[in-house]
């Protein structure tokens, strides 16, 4: 913890935001059931949330260079020349028109459209371990073309509408010429599905296996027929599936069947001197069927591409245990910069657990349970022992009586500006 800490602390002029910074990630580990300013301030012994919503809203840093911090101590941890960006989008439910990027839209959060606020994340994977390394919030058009609206919520004016693609390829490009030792990528079909966004990945040399829809349209024959995905999968043999395992879950290898077409082209760049193929899972029991686009530019081999595929859920994983441990969607911000400063917070809390759980690991060779007759950590057994062994939460009556009152005097302030709010719609003609 003191590493990730200590690799950003340069970049607060003053102490104080600094020690605010300290106890914010402190206080996003800690135990407590909702961590928004308020806990947090709680938590950290502070009379009053002042110093905490201080940082997110007015205090001078940039959070940007903050994650560019944090990207190198993960780096340094987790990399390898073999190592995976994995992007995906998740959702915060909303109420409200006012936060940043809010409105009706689909979230697979909920698995339907709400009113919700959509922020697209880049993961970096590799057999060291895995977890977020940067971040985005979606601006739909409803957004973009109010510029009020924008400026209401801290939009900087040069920040235009930019899709969930676009706005996944910026962070892909900022990692790369970061210098993050990377050789693939991979995401799912909204992204997949995006020949732009596959050429993208093509320009940087990044091979990427990448999910698409079964209605997928795939060239073949040097671009000369195109052919549905589902349909392809439908006229295989039964010899042209193997039985491998896309890694290792919760309750063993995840063993699918797979089959790997090579014979496909590119719709956009057929001179691109790589090699283009058609990765299809077919699930073992069920026989549901998954699809892939992928690229290499060197000969690659089947297991590589199972493994690439395999590792894309653990973006899935970061963002359970970023939610669930660390507060990743309690914030309470409307501000554009204050998204961005909590949420580099939640990823620096997040790191902590990621190379807690990546070192416990080291030194272990057998990776049978039976050997200790224990698991291996995992991030959420981390962050228990983090409040068992380091984190002192203030404990004193006095203290949390304080808060207490402050709270009830808050919430009675606000409950008498919405019911004069209310009175005031009511008598008006």
């Amino acid at each position: 913890m003191a590493e990730v800490l200590a690799s950003f602390a340069g970049r607060f002029g003053r102490v104080e935001p600094r020690r605010t910074a300290t106890a914010f990630v402190t206080g996003l580990l800690s135990d407590i059931e909702v961590k928004t300013c308020w806990q947090l301030a709680e938590q950290a012994g502070h009379a009053r949330p002042d110093a905490m919503q201080r940082l997110l809203y007015r205090a001078v840093w940039d959070a940007d260079a903050v994650r560019d911090d944090l990207r190198q101590v993960i780096v340094g941890r987790f990399g390898d020349p073999d190592g995976v960006l994995v992007v995906d989008e998740t959702g915060d439910l909303k109420k409200g028109v006012h936060s940043v990027g809010v409105q009706r839209q689909y979230t697979g959060t909920a698995g339907r459209i709400e009113n919700a606020q959509v922020g697209v994340f880049l993961g970096y994977a590799s057999g060291h371990g895995h977890t977020l390394i940067d971040r985005r919030v979606y601006l739909p058009v409803s957004w973009t073309e109010d510029r009020d609206r924008c400026q209401a919520a801290g939009v900087p004016d040069e920040v235009e509408f930019a899709t969930k693609t676009e706005l996944a390829a910026d962070m892909i490009t900022a990692a790369v010429d970061a210098g993050v030792p990377v050789a693939w990528a991979a995401a799912d079909e909204a992204y997949g599905n995006s020949s732009v966004f596959r050429a993208h990945l093509r320009e940087h040399q990044l091979g990427y296996v990448l999910a698409v829809s079964r209605s997928h349209l795939v060239p073949l024959d040097g671009g000369k027929v195109r052919l549905r995905a589902d349909r392809i999968a439908a006229e295989l043999p039964a010899s042209a599936w193997q039985r491998r395992s896309a890694g290792a879950g919760s309750k063993g290898p995840r063993y699918y069947d797979w089959a790997w077409l090579d014979q496909v082209t590119t719709d956009a760049d057929p001179d691109d001197g790589g090699r283009h193929s058609l990765l299809i899972r077919k699930n073992t029991t069920s026989g549901e069927l998954a699809f892939y686009r992928c690229w290499t530019p060197a000969p690659a081999t089947l297991a590589q591409m199972v493994r690439v595929a395999g590792i894309r859920w653990t973006v899935e994983e970061a963002f359970q245990a970023a939610k669930g441990q660390v507060g990743l969607d309690q914030h309470q911000v409307r501000r554009w910069a204050s998204w961005h400063r909590f949420t580099t917070l939640a990823l620096a809390a997040l790191a902590v657990l990621a190379i807690c759980a990546a070192d416990a690991a080291i030194g272990d060779a057998d990776d049978d349970p039976g050997h200790t007759g224990l698991i291996k950590l995992t991030v959420n057994e981390v962050r228990r022992l983090i409040n068992a062994c380091i984190i002192r939460p203030i404990s004193g009556l006095a203290h949390r009586l304080h808060w207490s009152g402050w709270r009830r005097r808050h919430q009675n302030r606000a409950r008498r500006s919405h019911y004069a709010r209310r009175l005031n719609l009511e008598l008006q003609p």
